[in-house]
């Protein structure tokens, strides 16, 4: 999974345009659609003979949540929201260079605050059952976004929070980090993130393995329920 969202540079070396409110190559590329997103993941791979492309609602929160080295954090990486996240409290109205906050615990930066992080699923109930890689419902009217923004209170950053959209809906709080299913032989497992760097039209972006594991969606009595 992406290390950090996609930045403007990325999204203007494969776009060539920059829908952005703030403007800046480092600031996270905001005020996209779902379907924008599409776009440039369709775009992503065929520059880099990749099969990029967003991840699931269970694969951002995993990921969010430390993946199999979460600590149990609300937040992604912290108990203490202003430690990792841009938002309503410290963000002064505006997103902020991507990668300046604390990382998580698997080296993953911003997945609390900042913008929202389009992801792959339709919105629908959580189901019951116990499931391995859910993918969300076969349709619906809402695509999901996961994290928080800039001008969101506390409670939205939390890892178990869910939100939503129309898909065709372009705020200027929405972002996106990619997600790379990667075949190839496995580096043994590791305390210090494995990470492998892309590029797209001369700008590298990294990604992180995630080790893959088992975890429980939604929030503990402690944080609330979504």
């Amino acid at each position: 999974i992406g290390e950090t969202v996609v930045t403007q540079a990325l999204w203007k070396a494969v776009m060539g345009n920059n829908p952005s409110r703030f403007k800046g190559e480092n600031l996270p590329v905001e005020s996209i659609s779902w379907h924008d997103c599409k776009a440039f993941i369709s775009k992503l791979n065929a520059l880099t003979g990749k099969n990029f492309r967003m991840p699931t609602e269970a694969e951002w929160e995993y990921a969010a949540r430390g993946g199999s080295k979460s600590r149990g954090y609300k937040y992604s990486g912290s108990n203490r929201l202003g430690d990792v996240a841009w938002y309503e409290d410290n963000s002064g109205g505006k997103t902020h260079e991507v990668g300046y906050k604390r990382p998580n615990e698997l080296g993953l930066y911003d997945m609390s605050g900042n913008v929202w992080e389009w992801c792959s699923d339709w919105y629908g109930a959580y189901s019951s059952a116990s499931q391995t890689n859910p993918k969300g419902p076969d349709s619906g009217t809402y695509r999901v976004f996961r994290g928080g923004c800039r001008f969101n209170f506390a409670r939205y950053c939390r890892c178990s929070d869910r939100n939503y959209n129309d898909p065709d809906e372009r705020g200027n709080g929405d972002g996106l980090r990619l997600c790379l299913f990667d075949n190839e032989e496995s580096e043994p497992s590791s305390d210090i993130p494995i990470v492998k760097t892309y590029s797209a039209n001369g700008v590298s972006f990294d990604m992180i393995k995630v080790e893959g594991g088992t975890f429980t969606m939604g929030a503990t009595p402690e944080q609330g329920v979504d």
